[in-house]
């Protein structure tokens, strides 16, 4: 027997998308669960010797997720230049971990969600989930490799799920409150 999901009205996936879709959508649920009942300044509070915060992790993730359907869509041009990158560009780059002066919990969750909508939606649409784009240019990344719209998936699948656990540790240490246990 086949389990469909269903996306939307128009649409109900099956196989490999529905997979893909299920399994985000858990590690996306976990990390978001960490956050219950927090207020704005717990969610942004250092509970450890990282730099880390909930509030901080769930605008990461977003922001990685957003960046990842951005590149599947438009190739190495919708990520940043990795190679060139400034003290300034690195200092911006760590303020999206933190929850900052004017952000709530309630408006990095409601932006996560916005994120993940259109990722759900671009799974169930996209033609063709072997096309590949180029990776940028970054040290992280071996030159001239190519990644399937699957592979880019699957790398924030496992960043989703990466994080959630981060979260769940950040949680712990700040109330004792555990996601699952």
């Amino acid at each position: 027997m086949t389990e469909t999901l269903s996306l939307s009205e128009s649409a109900t996936l099956t196989g490999e998308r529905a997979d893909l879709l299920r399994t985000l959508s858990k590690h996306r649920h976990f990390l978001r669960f960490t956050t219950r009942d927090l207020t704005d300044e717990q969610a942004g509070l250092r509970t450890t010797v990282s730099e880390l915060c909930l509030g901080g992790l769930v605008k990461h993730v977003a922001a990685v997720e957003r960046t990842w359907v951005d590149f599947i869509l438009d190739g190495p041009s919708a990520m940043p230049d990795f190679s060139a990158m400034t003290e300034a560009d690195f200092a911006e780059r760590a303020d999206a971990f933190r929850l900052l002066p004017g952000e709530t919990l309630a408006g990095v969750l409601a932006e996560y969600e916005a994120v993940a909508h259109r990722t759900d939606e671009l799974i169930a649409a996209l033609p063709d989930l072997d096309a590949t784009q180029p990776l940028p240019k970054a040290p992280w990344f071996e030159s001239g490799v190519r990644w399937s719209a699957r592979q880019v998936l699957l790398n924030v699948i496992a960043e989703t799920g990466h994080h959630a656990g981060h979260a769940d540790i950040i949680r712990e240490s700040l109330d004792g409150a555990k996601t699952m246990g």
